[in-house]
């Protein structure tokens, strides 16, 4: 017959009081995490259901969300701008740019 092999594991042990104000810490802290992630992920839910961003929103915000709609655009955009160079790129907004405030008097 074979005898029991000794348990690699001590036998279970109640932690001190000091070890249990530990071990609580350690459990509220993974509790206001949790908490924490869900707040971020339900938070990141709603951006992500809203299909874009208010006309009222400002100038800049509805730009933001462009860029993160588009990124591989606004990068083509970009790097064509570059390459144009800043006289060229000067006179198309000269050109471009009362173009865009008449279509948003409208």
């Amino acid at each position: 017959m074979s005898t029991p092999l000794p348990s690699p594991v001590p036998a279970a042990r109640h932690p001190s009081a000091q070890q249990q104000r530990v071990l609580e810490r350690i459990a509220a802290q993974r509790a206001r995490l949790r908490a924490r992630s869900a707040q971020r992920h339900q938070l990141q839910t709603e951006a992500g259901n809203a299909q874009g961003v208010s006309p009222d929103a400002p100038m800049l915000q509805r730009l933001a969300m462009f860029a993160k709609l588009h990124p591989v655009a606004v990068t083509a955009v970009l790097g064509a701008a570059l390459v144009a160079g800043p006289r060229r790129l000067v006179r198309w907004v000269g050109v471009v740019l009362p173009l865009i405030m008449q279509l948003r008097g409208r």
